[in-house]
């Protein structure tokens, strides 16, 4: 009997299945936490007789949290979160594991719209979102999906941003977890994992000399942290741009040097952006850009990179390699465009190490467990990942690595917890 799975999924080709299984299977050896909590989960069956419906990027990775979610007693639909980044043997492996997939890679605009709204039409009582696209299209274009929503958790800064302005106005109709927030994510993946598989992206892509380069870094939040931080590592001269004083002084005392973008443009060979806005590289910046120079975005959007003020200036674009576009300026110059102005690190590569996202993914497992048993008392609102989760997350990921850490005494606790004259 065919399974339900098989029946209503959209994917591109079932036949690339084996190809993904094994995808999984090697992230799996290597997400020791993510699999402790699985173990947990099929004793406990938190989420019995629920529907829950993921966004994210549809890689290997994202596939065992969906397997850890089902192992929890859930139906799950997953869908991809960037046309770029969704791999389609994996898509196929997940159908034969039980999980309805609504995902292609490279989707005209339109089908990917439709593929988002097709996942919530299994009408969820929990979600996980990256980047507010479910959350958005529920409030705006199908609110007859809300009826059972009960709340979710969101994966990235974009999509918090998004929440708390939603929120702020009151139309927030669920609770949602920001799990970006978490010290295990903002600390970990933010920094090591954008910052790792940026470079793997864009050096994969090129496959060009980054030692001795000027890289531009457009932005200095933990993303921006880490980018600098490896580009360093492979030998580039480093500059930051950013709009934050704050920011700016951190990048200065890393020992970056810092500026603004219309005098880096000037300089740069590579430019990464890191922003979570728009129009962060523009016109008036590829008017004074190096020949050759190469732009690419880690930030959720396609929106960083200005790519019609771009296009208005050349005389010709073609692609000369995969995931890289040469605009051909009136000039005489040429500035190219890495993956679109997508995601790098997903749309030209596998996106962050397994073991990063282990720490990741085990906080919106357990964040989702959390939002589950607590919607009612947290309201229509965004919170944060409570600390007793994100430090169980850590826990689990030290005992992975064989680490032991020092515990308070009675006495230091009580000291700790004391206004009284020591």
């Amino acid at each position: 009997m065919m399974s339900s799975a098989i029946q209503n999924s959209i994917v591109a080709d079932m036949k690339l299945a084996p190809e993904g299984h094994l995808k999984i299977d090697w992230v799996e050896a290597h997400m020791p936490v993510l699999g402790r909590i699985r173990k947990q989960f099929e004793a406990e069956q938190p989420f019995k007789g629920l529907k829950v419906t993921i966004s994210l990027h549809l890689e290997a990775k994202t596939a065992y949290l969906a397997k850890v979610v089902q192992a929890g007693g859930a139906e799950v639909t997953i869908t991809g979160s960037n046309p770029l980044s969704t791999q389609d043997d994996v898509c196929a492996a997940l159908v034969e594991d039980g999980v309805t997939v609504f995902a292609k890679y490279n989707p005209e605009p339109a089908e990917y719209k439709e593929l988002l709204i097709r996942a919530l039409e299994t009408k969820p009582d929990l979600i996980i979102d990256d980047g507010g696209d479910l959350v958005t299209i529920l409030h705006s274009e199908r609110p007859d999906l809300l009826e059972n929503v009960r709340g979710g958790a969101e994966e990235t800064t974009t999509g918090i941003l998004r929440l708390k302005a939603m929120d702020k106005e009151g139309g927030l109709k669920f609770p949602m977890v920001a799990v970006n927030d978490a010290y295990c994510k903002y600390l970990f993946d933010n920094r090591y994992g954008t910052g790792q598989s940026v470079w793997d992206g864009i050096n994969r892509t090129t496959n060009l000399v980054v030692a001795g380069k000027t890289v531009v870094v457009v932005g200095y939040g933990w993303c921006g942290k880490g980018v600098a931080m490896r580009a360093k590592g492979l030998g580039a001269n480093v500059i930051v741009t950013e709009v934050d004083a704050i920011k700016a002084v951190e990048a200065h005392m890393d020992g970056f040097r810092v500026m603004p973008m219309l005098e880096a443009a000037k300089i740069g060979d590579f430019f990464v952006t890191v922003t979570g806005n728009r129009d962060v590289i523009r016109g008036e910046h590829y008017d004074v850009m190096k020949d050759g120079a190469i732009l690419s975005n880690a930030g959720h959007f396609d929106v960083e990179v200005n790519k019609p003020e771009l296009a208005e200036r050349s005389s010709s674009v073609r692609t000369v390699r995969r995931n890289i576009e040469e605009y051909q300026l009136k000039d005489g110059r040429k500035v190219y465009v890495l993956a679109e102005g997508r995601l790098v690190n997903l749309a030209a590569g596998d996106g962050h190490p397994a073991e990063i996202m282990d720490m990741t993914f085990a906080l919106q497992a357990l964040s989702l467990k959390y939002v589950n048993e607590q919607y009612e008392r947290i309201g229509q609102t965004v919170v944060n990942v409570p600390y007793e989760l994100d430090e169980q997350v850590a826990r689990f990921k030290l005992e992975s690595l064989g680490v032991s850490i020092d515990t308070l005494t009675a006495e230091q606790r009580t000291y700790l917890d004391s206004w009284q004259e020591h």
